[in-house]
């Protein structure tokens, strides 16, 4: 697993099951830091925009004492398609072993006077519970703090966990860390029903922890990726409930009920 060093900000390598990490949960904004910026040798990485929060990231998990991140923009090289592959069907499992979740509001600009109940507030209308990615990166981890983009901490998953509640519509005690396969198929497929994804293939691959499914990655199928993800829920599991989904129905789902076979 290829993390930063919270030291140097630079690339590494640990075992994810011996040191502790931090993980960051963000959506992305312009001229973010890759991981080809990573490694070059021209420091061109540190004059993008994006440089500031990767800094960031790394100081605030350093100052909680872990000496490593987990950041996606930076430490997935997205050229090479099997560390793609790979780190997507473990991108859940990261999220999850991670000692700490930063998820980074970068459209709450501040925490006064924020409301979070109010439907007009900032924290309720962030784009962070609008995007694909961020469902299991709000599911998986043990422990998620919230932060403005000035840094400024917003609450916990747990202290928060009424407001994010309502506003994605999903019951508390997965919030609370009740194990998500309690969940019917339906129920899961919902959750994800006003997300949207930049790929038309990642709102099947972003679902692939939720439902606990692993698959290759092949982009460029566009909606067969979604019927893909489907006909692995369907093999893997006796819930008939996704028949009755509706975001399913919208994806395909009615073509497959025609061909199943009981």
């Amino acid at each position: 697993m290829k993390v930063l060093d919270t030291r140097v900000v630079r690339l590494k390598d640990i075992n994810e099951s011996e040191e502790p990490y931090a993980i960051l949960s963000h959506t992305w904004g312009r001229d973010e830091v890759l991981f080809e910026d990573m490694t070059a040798m021209n420091g061109y990485g540190a004059q993008k925009l994006g440089y500031a929060k990767v800094r960031t990231a790394c100081a605030k998990a350093l100052g909680d004492g872990y000496k490593s991140i987990w950041i996606d923009t930076c430490c997935i090289d997205k050229k090479s398609s099997a560390e793609l592959s790979e780190a997507i069907n473990s991108m859940f499992r990261w999220y999850k072993k991670a000692k700490v979740c930063y998820a980074l509001l970068s459209d709450v600009s501040t925490i006064e006077d924020i409301d979070k109940a109010k439907e007009k507030s900032e924290f309720w209308r962030s784009r962070w519970f609008t995007r694909g990615w961020t469902l299991q990166e709000l599911l998986a981890p043990r422990k998620l703090e919230f932060f403005s983009s000035s840094w400024e901490y917003i609450g916990s998953k747990i202290s928060l966990a009424s407001y994010i509640s309502k506003v994605t519509l999903i019951n508390i005690e997965y919030l609370h860390g009740e194990d998500l396969r309690s969940a019917s198929v339906a129920q899961r497929m919902s959750w994800a029903s006003r997300r949207t994804t930049t790929r038309t293939e990642d709102i099947a691959y972003c679902l692939l922890g939720i439902f606990d499914i692993n698959m290759p990655l092949l982009y460029g199928e566009g909606d067969r990726a979604f019927r893909r993800l489907q006909d692995e829920i369907l093999r893997t599991s006796n819930d008939e409930s996704i028949f009755a989904s509706h975001f399913a129905k919208t994806r395909g789902i009615c073509v497959m009920v025609e061909n199943f076979s009981w």
